[in-house]
């Protein structure tokens, strides 16, 4: 009898194992207490990774969500708002942790693919006054999760921070998959990440590691994220041996991007040829491939895509639908060739 096949994940790249090396790095990892700033490998990842994006100092936080809250928190006050765009992680995917932790109202814009114009930010920002909460910050994300992985190029990302700077507005780079973005655009993360006060960028997607984001700022403003963190309930201990495979990410993650973004592209234009499915193959830029089945030209049928989901999982293959209209595949070094191959022969079959 032959051996079932084994799933192809495609719900996210966070669902990756640690790779052989990693383990290994965090069997050996030296550790001290962090709290106290006492562990020497989490030191090392953060020097490591503060010098690779150009900034000053670098925090490890225990998810992503937290490094974009503890920046949002350290550079507003209680009552203001946050320009980003209408589809944000920081929107959809936090729990609404800006109002609930730090008092702030989104002000969202509806960018095209995920991306807001100087334009659409300048119309946003609003001074104090008597009738309105004054704007705090402008937060980008970069790439685009919910447009599908679309990125801003580096010029339109300073012609964003030039209109902010203008109004004397910080600004917060959510860059999750900075290092996607790189590779779509061509640029060094260093350049994506210049410019902005503070920046986040998770170990745990495109990079493999397997948990872990660091926030990027100024050695001042580290200092205080460092207690805002704590306050926030991401004080941590010994946790060298996450810092090692964090460090292991940043050294194997960027070589094995330009394969993950290979495959999202072989798996979009496979769905562009089966007829009943959508996608925009000029949004697939990076790792994530949006796909919207149509019952009738224009529309999205939500029982279309729960079905097109059950059909996926019962031969085997996980995608996810974060908005109930789309499925969404993202591709990962824990999914080869002939996974895509399969995901591609299973939706044909559905369609």
């Amino acid at each position: 009898m032959r051996d079932p096949e084994p799933l192809v994940d495609l719900r996210s790249d966070t669902v990756t194992r640690p790779s052989p090396a990693m383990r290994r790095a965090m069997a050996e990892a030296e550790v001290g207490d962090d709290v106290l700033e006492e562990d020497p490998t989490v030191r090392r990842l953060q020097t490591v990774a503060a010098e690779l994006l150009g900034h000053e100092a670098a925090l490890f936080m225990p998810s992503g969500t937290m490094g974009n809250q503890v920046a949002l928190h350290l550079l507003s006050r209680p009552g203001e708002e946050v320009i980003c765009e209408a589809g944000s992680h920081i929107v959809h995917f936090e729990m609404g942790a800006m109002a609930a932790l730090s008092g702030l109202l989104p002000r969202t814009v509806d960018g095209a693919g995920g991306r807001m114009t100087p334009e659409q930010v300048e119309r946003r920002i609003a001074a104090a006054s008597g009738l309105r909460h004054p704007t705090a910050l402008l937060e980008l994300e970069n790439s685009a999760n919910l447009a599908g992985g679309t990125v801003y190029t580096l010029a339109e990302q300073r012609s964003l921070l030039d209109v902010a700077r203008a109004h004397r507005l910080p600004v917060h780079l959510d860059g999750a998959r900075l290092f996607n973005a790189a590779e779509a655009t061509g640029e060094s993360v260093a350049a994506l990440a210049g410019g902005f006060d503070t920046v986040m960028v998770s170990l745990s997607k495109g990079l493999g590691a397997p948990v872990g984001s660091l926030l990027f700022g100024s050695a001042e403003l580290i200092g205080r994220a460092r207690r805002v963190r704590k306050m926030f309930g991401g004080g941590m201990r010994q946790v060298g041996v996450l810092a090692a495979a964090g460090l292991v990410g940043l050294d194997e993650g960027p070589r094995q991007i330009p394969r993950d973004h290979a495959q999202a592209r072989r798996l979009a234009e496979g769905i562009a040829e089966i007829p009943g499915l959508r996608v925009d193959l000029a949004c697939v830029r990076t790792n994530i491939v949006m796909l919207r089945p149509a019952t009738e030209p224009g529309r999205v049928s939500r029982a279309a895509v729960e079905s097109v989901l059950r059909g996926l999982r019962s031969q085997g293959v996980l995608a996810s639908s974060l908005d109930g209209e789309s499925i969404r595949f993202v591709t990962h070094r824990d999914v080869d060739a002939q996974g895509i191959d399969r995901a591609l022969r299973v939706l044909r079959e559905l369609a």
